[in-house]
């Protein structure tokens, strides 16, 4: 193995660490000596390549935000499939999910340039796209619940099994259309 492919699979534990005990324990709760312990290096080497920790959110979030953004670009025939997609996206970045939850706080009252501000215009874009260009007060109620309930479901059960939450969810969200 050369030192470029070593250095990469390092990269690779790291970041399934990270993942696993952000989803386990949450951001905050979760420091780089956590995480070198778990994959059995220093927290000096972890540093070198993930310094500042929020590093290591940011590209544990890169396909979250990919596959965010392919969503909201595609056109759906009606609710049912974009709730399909997005109870599919919800589950399967469930760890993301529960770090933006959990650990970045006052989306609403986020200055301009923060990750707050950007999870509020994504926020607000799958709002929109739930709740119709004019939607009637029980249209808004039932957008800001899907939405809701979605964010939740997927963070309070992430010890579950991937599908048996999507199928769950899924057929819960679609049942209040």
């Amino acid at each position: 193995m050369t030192t470029l492919e070593h250095g990469h699979d390092t990269r690779e534990r790291i970041l399934d660490a990270a993942r696993l005990l952000f989803a386990e324990r949450g951001y905050a709760a979760t420091s780089l000596a956590d995480i070198a312990s778990a994959v059995g290096l220093t927290k000096t080497a972890v540093a070198y390549h993930f310094h500042p920790k929020d590093r290591l959110a940011t590209e544990l979030a890169a396909p979250a935000i990919e596959d965010i953004l392919a969503l909201l670009e595609r056109d759906f025939d009606d609710d049912r499939a974009l709730v399909e997609a997005l109870v599919t996206f919800a589950v399967r970045h469930r760890a993301i999910i529960r770090l933006i939850m959990e650990d970045i706080n006052c989306a609403d009252d986020a200055p301009p340039g923060s990750p707050g501000e950007a999870i509020r215009v994504f926020r607000d874009e799958i709002y929109r796209r739930l709740a119709g260009p004019d939607p009637d007060p029980a249209h808004r109620v039932w957008a800001w619940a899907t939405l809701g309930s979605l964010q939740y479901a997927v963070v309070k059960t992430i010890d579950l099994p991937q599908e048996d939450v999507r199928k769950t969810l899924l057929a819960t969200v679609l049942a209040s259309l």
